[in-house]
Formats: structure tokens, C-alpha cells, sequence
């Protein structure tokens, strides 16, 4: 009997052998390149995501775009991502968004804007961290970037609330929204959706059958739906103000100039003579109740010829105003900085708005509290100095202490009207026009200064939140600026009349007196963000108690049995197996 030939079958099993080596090889260097173009893929899309939200602002303006960018930015983090890929995702949305919406700052101060920009895309890239995963997460990532929000509005510096998703949906359906809650309901709300639209699972498209079911994992879509149809409802029959019957004629006093100079560059002195020059443009006999010059159009300091400490009361331009005034027969509101008196021995200045009446006298004066943060002071001065000698060139302002509104004197029509104030950056915060109006203000004052800044990311962003401030009031908002923009806002907060970028302009509005609380006015930022605050960690504690559901650092789900052989061959090829 011959003993059997295996040399076949050897050749075989080596041949077998070197084909699953070449495939394990190839296979490894294919999930290899997989794995890194993913790696690449979700930071693009967050960043990506992130510039279409800034592109949803002003100047650009297509309100749509910042809930297409939160969809995108969901999409990119996925269902599961670990903390440590929730913390740079969220940090890739949070640079796009900021670095584009906020160019502005370059102008003001490149380092500012560096580190600005860095600290709010992180705060974005903590509040996905902090967000759990699971059906849960629809829930809370909407109320943890609303809350980074809220908190970039006030920290650090004071708060820096531009670019805000408040300001992209001003020109929108959404805009309504701001007399319920303001800007940060405004802000979950698009959060919100853009979450929400994110998660595609079929069960959403059926929620009653899914819930008779019992498939609880569509119930936190489902109250995240059902929380932003309720608030939009609320907008529709929300109050508004309501008219007391009077009105105010207002001409809002446009200098002109170019653009992109400081006060190093242009003298003061030609920018009252401008705003002298248009107010003379104002015909004799002219039906008027006020004038509104822009913010710092008169400086003081600027105009001082001796050492005396000098201010606007005893200064040979306020002669020049009431003349104005005198001739037009209403009183003209302009906007001053002027030397204030340190103990320290430093030089300070205050930047204010001053009523000057026909009479040649002083009315109310208000004095602006909120300062631009390496505008008007420098946070860190002293640390600063040991650094750079930039910030030499920044004064310090002294802030206001004052509530934020002006009141003009009693005429023959009507009594004494009380008018918020809100000087240039202060427009941003939506409690100071606030402030104003529970002090009983039928109007919205807003004289401001953007000629240091090119292009019209500033003015327009400004424009919106002046927009912004008249639907949360229920108040018309009459806007002043030395090159731009000036314009008359409704109570609606649609924009009547603008001016052109550097023009010389007077533009003249009868403007509606109101009065009435919107709830924005009546309750203001704080309970919204208590609500947001219990929303957060009401879906994390129920998103950690959830049975059946994925672990928060991986993708593999909790409920795997245990029994399963560990000793199954990981590099089992299809087609390769043999019995």
C-alpha cells in the first residue's frame, strides 16, 4: 500500500496562508486610510458647520443657514462619539462660527481676537462634552450651547454678544421669538431644531405607533418638537406694546466720513464740524421734537487749548449746539467724551449723552456703563504692559453708573418723554434697552460709533440688534452714526429707512411713542437660563438611568451578553473559511 501524496495539499495550505496575509495586509492598510479620511472628515464638517452658522449673520444674512450648520454639526458628532471627540468637534463648530462672525475684531485688536475666538469655541467644544450621548442628547445638546451662549454674553471681559444666533434670525420666521425670551430662547430654539431634524430614525416619522410600541428612544425628539412648536406658538400671540397715541419727530444726524480711522487719525474736531454741517442742512422751521447725534461726536479733550480741566458745560462747542438748537426749536442729544478726574492721577475720560435744549441749558445726561473691552479699557492692564506697549494706546474709560435712559423736557404737545439710551456696544445687550423701558421709556435711543471698522460686519450686525432690542421692547429704536449705519427701526423691528457707508445724511421720522411690557421685558434673561439650566440636567440624570441604551464613551452597545467566545479568529476572510 503507497503511502498518500500530501505534498499537494502542503502547497495548498501555503498558498491559503499567503493569500490571507496579503489580504489581512491589505485590508489593514484600506481601513487605515478609512480611518484617517474619517479622522479628517467629522473635524471638516464640524468646521464647515460651524462657518455656514456664521454665514447665517449679517452682513451675509441667510437666516437658514445656522440650523443647516447645527444639523451638520450633529451629523458630525454622530449618535456615540467619545468625550474626548465631543470636546474637539465641538471646538471645530465653535471656531468656524466665531472666527468668521467676529472678523470685526482683527480692527480692534488681532490678539483679542485670536484668544476670543479661541475661548468661545471652546467654551462650544465643553458644552458638547458635557452633553450626553444617546437618544437623550437630543434634548441636552440643544440647552448646553444655549447655555455656553448665555454665558459668552457676560464672561469674560464683561461679555462679548455678537455673532449671536439671535442676530442671524433677526431677518426670519424665528425673529418673533425675541419678545417671549429674548435672544437666548432665540438661540435654543435654533439649537433645537437643528438637533432634532438631525436624528433620522424612522420611528419619528410614526411617534404615536412608536410610543404604543413602547420605543421610548423617540420620546426626547419628540418633547424637543413639541417644546420649540410651543414657543413658537407663544411668539404668535405674545404681547407687543401698544401705542399711547403720541408721537415723536426725530431727525437722526449722519456727519459722514470715511471709514476704518480711529480718533489718532481723524481730529475730533472735524468730526463735529461735519455733524454741525449736516445739522445746518436741517431747514429753519422744521417740525421737530429732537435731534440725535451719533456717540463721542464731540471730544472734549480733544478741544482743550490749556491744562484747566475743562468739560462739555464750560466748553466753547456747547455754545455752537444750542445755537443749533435755538434755531431749530428742539433740543439736540449729542454724544461727548470729556475728562474725568482719577485719584490715581491716570488719565480717564467718560463717554456720554448729553441733552442740549433750545434754551442753551443742560438737560438729563446719561453715561455709558457697558465698555468695549480693549476699546474703551483693557482688562489686564498691568499684566498687559509687561507684554506689549499697544495698549498705550487705549484710554480708560470710567463707566456710568446711572439708569440707561434720557428724558426729554415737557413740550406744548405733549409731557416729558422718557427715552432708553443705549450708546453704541451697549445695543448689544439686550438688558440694557431693557433697562431702560421698565424705567418707563416709549423710545429706543441708540447713537453709536462704528467709523474705526472697514467693511460693514459691525454696522450690520448692529443694525440687527437694534432690530433685536425693538421686538423684545415693543419700542421704536432710532439709530445714529458718524459713517454709517443710521436708521429708523419699528416696534416690529423692520428697518423704515438706512443710510449709505460715509454719506452726509439727515434722516426724519415720526416716530410712534409706546408703552406695555412684551414677557422679555416683564422677566428678562435669568429665569430662561435657570429653565435651560433644569433641562441640561434633568436629560443627563435621565439619559444615565436609561436601561438599554448605548454607553456614553463608545459606540458598542451596554447590553452585549457576556457569553460570547472570545476565541473567534479576528482575521476570518468571506470566502475563506473551509470545512
Amino acid at each position: 500500500m503507497s503511502s498518500p501524496d500530501v505534498s499537494g495539499v502542503a502547497l495548498s495550505d501555503d498558498s491559503a496562508s499567503r493569500r490571507r496575509h496579503r489580504n489581512r495586509h491589505r485590508n489593514h492598510h484600506r481601513d487605515h486610510h478609512r480611518d484617517r479620511h474619517v479622522r479628517l472628515a467629522r473635524p471638516a464638517l464640524a468646521l464647515g458647520a460651524g462657518a455656514l452658522t456664521a454665514f447665517s449673520l449679517p452682513p451675509w444674512g441667510f437666516w437658514p443657514l445656522a440650523i443647516i450648520g447645527v444639523l451638520l454639526f450633529d451629523i458630525s458628532l454622530g449618535v456615540t462619539p467619545t468625550r474626548r471627540e465631543r470636546l474637539r468637534l465641538g471646538a471645530f463648530f465653535g471656531a468656524g462660527w466665531m472666527y468668521l462672525g467676529m472678523g470685526w475684531m482683527v480692527q480692534l485688536t488681532l490678539p483679542g481676537y485670536i484668544a476670543a475666538c479661541l475661548i468661545f469655541a471652546s467654551l462650544h467644544g465643553v458644552a458638547a462634552m458635557a452633553a450626553p450621548t444617546g437618544p437623550w442628547r437630543v434634548i441636552a445638546r440643544p440647552a448646553a450651547h444655549t447655555l455656553v451662549e448665555a454665558l459668552r454674553f457676560s464672561f469674560p471681559f464683561g461679555g462679548v454678544p455678537l455673532a449671536t444666533l439671535g442676530i442671524s434670525q433677526v431677518a426670519g420666521p424665528l425673529s418673533g421669538i425675541a419678545r417671549v425670551g429674548g435672544v437666548i430662547v432665540i438661540t435654543w430654539v435654533v439649537f433645537q431644531i437643528g438637533f432634532a431634524l438631525a436624528d433620522r430614525r424612522t420611528a419619528l416619522w410614526n411617534l404615536p405607533a412608536a410610543l404604543a410600541k413602547q420605543d421610548w428612544s423617540v420620546l426626547p425628539n419628540a418633547l424637543g418638537r413639541a417644546g420649540v412648536v410651543l414657543v413658537i406658538a407663544l411668539s404668535l400671540v405674545a404681547p407687543s406694546g401698544r401705542s399711547t397715541g403720541q408721537t415723536l419727530d426725530v431727525a437722526a444726524v449722519q456727519g459722514g466720513g470715511e471709514q476704518g480711522t480711529s480718533a489718532l487719525e481723524v481730529p475730533s474736531s472735524l468730526v463735529t464740524q461735519r455733524h454741525l454741517d449736516a445739522t445746518a442742512t436741517i431747514p429753519t422751521g422744521t417740525d421737530l421734537d429732537l435731534v440725535l447725534w451719533p456717540e463721542n461726536t464731540i471730544d472734549i479733550n480733544d478741544r482743550r487749548a490749556t491744562a484747566i480741566f475743562e468739560d462739555f458745560s464750560n466748553s466753547d462747542i456747547r455754545g455752537q449746539v444750542a445755537a443749533e438748537a435755538a434755531r431749530l426749536g428742539a433740543p439736540i442729544a449729542v454724544g461727548i467724551t470729556e475728562d474725568a478726574p482719577a485719584a490715581d492721577g491716570q488719565r480717564r475720560y467718560t463717554n456720554a449723552q448729553i441733552m442740549v435744549l433750545p434754551d442753551g441749558e443742560l438737560g438729563t445726561r446719561y453715561d455709558k456703563v457697558r465698555r468695549v473691552p480693549f476699546g474703551e479699557y483693557v482688562p489686564l492692564r498691568g499684566a498687559l504692559e509687561k507684554v506689549t506697549s499697544a495698549v498705550d494706546v487705549v484710554g480708560e474709560a470710567v463707566a456710568g453708573t446711572e439708569r440707561a435712559y434720557l428724558d426729554l423736557p415737557a413740550t406744548t404737545e405733549h409731557g416729558s418723554v422718557r427715552m432708553a439710551t443705549v450708546i453704541s456696544w451697549e445695543v448689544f445687550f439686550g438688558g440694557r434697552a431693557r433697562e431702560g423701558v421698565t424705567d418707563g421709556a416709549t423710545v429706543i435711543l441708540n447713537p453709536t460709533n462704528g467709523a474705526s471698522y472697514t467693511g460693514t460686519i459691525v454696522q450690520t450686525q448692529q443694525v440687527a440688534s437694534s432690530r433685536l432690542r425693538a421686538i423684545e421692547t415693543g419700542r421704536w429704536v432710532v439709530q445714529a452714526a458718524p459713517t454709517g449705519f443710521t436708521a429708523i427701526i419699528n416696534a416690529n423691528g423692520d428697518v423704515l429707512q438706512r443710510t449709505s457707508v460715509s454719506e452726509q445724511r439727515v434722516i426724519y421720522a415720526t416716530v410712534d411713542l409706546r408703552t406695555g411690557d412684551t414677557w422679555y421685558v416683564s422677566v428678562g434673561d435669568g429665569p430662561f437660563i435657570w429653565l435651560f439650566g433644569l433641562v441640561f440636567a434633568a436629560s443627563v440624570l435621565l439619559s444615565r438611568r436609561a436601561t438599554g441604551k448605548f454607553d456614553d464613551e463608545t459606540d458598542i452597545p451596554s447590553d452585549i451578553p457576556s457569553d460570547i467566545p472570545s476565541d473567534i479568529p479576528s482575521d476570518i476572510e468571506l470566502g475563506e473559511a473551509t470545512t
